[in-house]
C-alpha cells in the first residue's frame, strides 16, 4: 500500500475537507495527509521543491502555473465560491446596505492579502468593480483595507476559529471580506453577520486542483464526482 497522499490545500477548504477525505478514504482505501494555507504561499512552496501529490487552490491561475512549468500534469475546476461582507452584529442591526457600510471611512475593514491569498485577489477585483460605479471609492478601499490574514507575515488565526469571527471578536476590525462558504458556520456561532454582495459587484471564485503526481489520479476524479459536489454544496460552496 502506498504512503498517504500529500495534499496542499487552500485554507478556505479547511472546514469541508475532512468530510471529503473521509468519504474518499472510505471509497478508495487510500490515506490523505493535508496541509492548509494561503494558496499563493502554497504555490511558492511547490515551486521551491516541496513535494505534493495534489494542490487544491482557490483559483485557476496557480494550478495553470504548475502545468506550464511541468510540475503538474492535469488541472480542473472542482468547485466555486463567492465573496461576502461579514460585519459585527451591532453594525448589522443598523440595517445599512453592504455597500453603505463598506464605503463608510469610519469603519475598519479587514481583508486577506492579495498575491499571497486568492481571497485577497478576489477582494481587489471587487474594489475594481466598485471603482467603476463609484469613482475614487474603490481605490480608497484599497488604501483603507487592513490586510490582516493570508500573508507571509500575518498573525495565525487561532486554531478552530474562522478569520472573520476572530478579527471581529478581537476588535481588530468591524468588517471583513471573505468567502460566502463560511456564512453557515458564522451564522450558527452568532459572532458575525454575513451580508451578501449582489451582482454586478459579486466575484465568482473558481477552485481548481493541480494533479502533481499520478498517485493523485483517484483523488482528482473524486473531487469532480457527484458525491464530492454534494458535500461542497452542503458546506456553502456554489455550483
Amino acid at each position: 500500500m502506498m504512503n498517504a497522499l500529500k495534499v496542499l490545500a487552500a485554507g478556505s477548504l479547511r472546514v469541508v475537507w475532512p468530510k471529503l477525505m473521509r468519504a474518499f478514504e472510505q471509497e478508495s482505501g487510500l490515506r490523505v495527509q493535508t496541509d492548509f494555507g494561503p494558496a499563493g504561499l502554497l504555490l511558492q512552496r511547490i515551486k521551491h521543491g516541496e513535494y505534493c501529490d495534489l494542490f487544491a487552490s482557490a483559483n485557476t491561475l496557480h494550478p495553470q502555473a504548475l502545468i506550464k512549468t511541468g510540475k503538474a500534469s492535469a488541472t480542473a475546476v472542482f468547485t466555486h465560491n463567492q465573496l461576502c461582507l461579514s460585519v459585527t452584529p451591532a453594525l448589522a442591526a443598523e440595517n445599512r446596505s453592504w455597500l453603505e457600510l463598506l464605503l463608510d471611512p469610519s469603519l475598519r475593514l479587514a481583508t486577506s492579502t492579495p498575491l499571497s491569498d486568492p481571497s485577497g485577489d478576489y477582494t481587489w477585483l471587487l474594489f475594481d468593480r466598485i471603482e467603476a460605479t463609484h469613482p475614487t471609492q474603490g481605490e480608497a478601499l484599497k488604501q483603507r483595507a487592513l490586510k490582516l490574514v493570508g500573508g507571509p507575515q500575518s498573525a495565525a488565526v487561532p486554531e478552530g476559529k474562522l478569520a472573520a469571527a476572530w478579527l471581529l471578536d478581537s476588535g481588530q476590525a468591524e468588517m471583513f471580506i471573505g468567502y460566502q462558504s463560511y456564512a453557515p458556520r458564522l451564522r450558527a456561532e452568532g459572532s458575525a453577520v454575513c451580508l451578501s454582495i449582489p451582482s454586478p459587484w459579486q466575484i465568482k471564485a473558481d477552485y481548481a486542483f493541480a494533479r502533481c503526481t499520478e498517485n493523485a489520479a483517484r483523488l482528482a476524479d473524486f473531487l469532480l464526482s457527484p458525491q464530492a459536489q454534494k458535500l461542497f454544496q452542503e458546506a456553502g460552496f456554489s455550483q
